[in-house]
């Protein structure tokens, strides 16, 4: 019923849009670009994005980009998709960067290379960070553009540290520290009950992107870059489960059981955790509602520095016309432009997605004031691609189940990560060349 529903409230939006592009004048000059942008009706951000395409059109008065707001990321790629196959699909959307493979599965999408004519084109796709691309090109081809883009960072209370005797200058350099901090900082009343925990790490919501925070630093990913392959039982993830799993566990610094994703930034300004573990897209939400001094830093080493990427690209959908592909890379072009790129990372906390935008005076100067926004770009060096597969949801959600067994105590971590991996392992067969 409710897929019905969807195609139904789909066909009738895509054929809104079509009637749109009809009554435009019948010129070979005039192109309508329908995008879908993940995120509800209303708020700042749509604010943005609607002046983003008036002003686009301003400069390019042929080309009307039609924004079209579909939900949360995991709404937008049903919608889209949906479309797609009614023959109706969105010229232009942004999706997570890990939907990439699911999108060139359903033949939905085509690589930006075929855009790529000029100079300035090549020195355009070579100019985004080289971290964000991991995820955008697979089988010598791009398919997405970074545009939105995140890595996992670490905010601390420095009251609290100054309270617990820490230098409230200093965030905890490795995993070490990180216990070793978490058990002076974690406050128990009378009776004992914990009233402020040291750490947080979420695991609800995305499970797998924190898990995949401890799997880079213990030296190791977790997927191959062809998308058909898992490491889910390798040693080397087994340990870095079980670290994760021993902070509460047997080091008694993080609340026990499922954290949850969402009331993660709530538990920090409510000071019921120190420190935690979440995204740099949190920077301006935190920024605005924390009543304490805050720091941010790169996440605790283990045997390195790392954490994956994440967020969302540009895709430009097949079934679209050449002139509406073109006008679509031209307006991708636009908005990731050193300047828009700079003040998009202002607006919204995403980290800016090519290095020549860190270096516009706009971003100069909001550094200068608040040198917290630079953190997620300099750990850039250090990151990996976010885990992205053939069938992805499936390969996730596999990996996402071994990890909430681990973490309630219904599995050991060994057993947790084999299970996964013959489930991934299982669902991949048919993707292996």
């Amino acid at each position: 019923m409710m897929n019905r529903l969807l195609k139904s409230a789909t066909a009738a939006a895509a054929g809104a849009l079509l009637s749109t592009a009809l009554a435009l004048p019948a010129t070979a000059q005039n192109v309508e670009v329908s995008f879908f942008y993940p995120v509800a009706v209303g708020g700042p951000i749509t604010k943005i994005i609607d002046q983003y395409a008036a002003d686009f059109q301003k400069e390019n008065p042929t080309i009307k980009v039609t924004p079209i707001y579909a939900g949360t990321y995991q709404e937008t790629i049903v919608k889209a998709l949906t479309a797609h196959k009614s023959g109706t699909p969105p010229v232009i959307s942004v999706l997570l960067s890990t939907d990439m493979f699911s999108l060139i599965d359903e033949d939905a999408i085509i690589p930006i290379d075929t855009f790529i004519k000029t100079d300035a084109d090549k020195k355009w796709l070579g100019s985004f960070f080289p971290a964000f691309m991991k995820n955008s090109q697979t089988g010598g081809k791009t398919w997405g553009v970074p545009f939105q883009r995140s890595t996992v960072v670490l905010y601390w209370n420095k009251e609290a540290f100054k309270e617990a005797g820490l230098d409230p200058n200093k965030a905890p350099a490795n995993w070490n520290e990180l216990i070793e901090f978490g058990k002076k900082l974690t406050k128990r009343d009378a009776s004992g009950n914990v009233t402020q925990w040291g750490v947080q790490v979420p695991s609800s919501g995305f499970p797998y992107w924190l898990f995949q925070t401890f799997t880079t630093q213990n030296g190791v990913e977790i997927m191959n870059q062809a998308g058909d392959t898992t490491y889910y039982d390798k040693p080397e993830v087994v340990q870095a489960l079980q670290y994760w799993v021993d902070l509460s566990a047997k080091h008694k610094v993080m609340a026990p059981g499922v954290i949850e994703w969402g009331t993660t930034p709530k538990d920090f300004f409510e000071k019921k955790a120190a420190m935690i573990y979440t995204t740099t897209g949190n920077l301006t939400n935190i920024k605005n509602n924390a009543k304490f001094d805050f720091g941010v830093a790169m996440l605790p080493q283990g045997k390195k520095r790392g954490s994956p990427t994440g967020g969302g690209n540009f895709y430009v959908f097949k079934k679209s016309t050449p002139e509406q592909q073109a006008a679509a890379v031209k307006f991708i072009q636009w908005i990731t432009s050193p300047e828009r790129a700079a003040q998009w990372g202002i607006d919204t906390g995403y980290v800016a997605v090519r290095a020549d935008a860190w270096e516009t005076p706009a971003m100069k100067k909001y550094v200068e004031g608040f040198p917290a926004a630079a953190v997620a770009r300099d750990q850039l060096q250090y990151s990996v691609a976010e885990l992205s597969t053939h069938e992805n949801q499936r390969v996730t959600k596999a990996l996402n189940d071994g990890l909430q067994a681990a973490l309630t105590g219904a599995k050991t971590p060994e057993q947790a990560m084999k299970d996964s991996q013959a489930e991934a392992a299982r669902i991949l067969r048919p993707y292996k060349k």
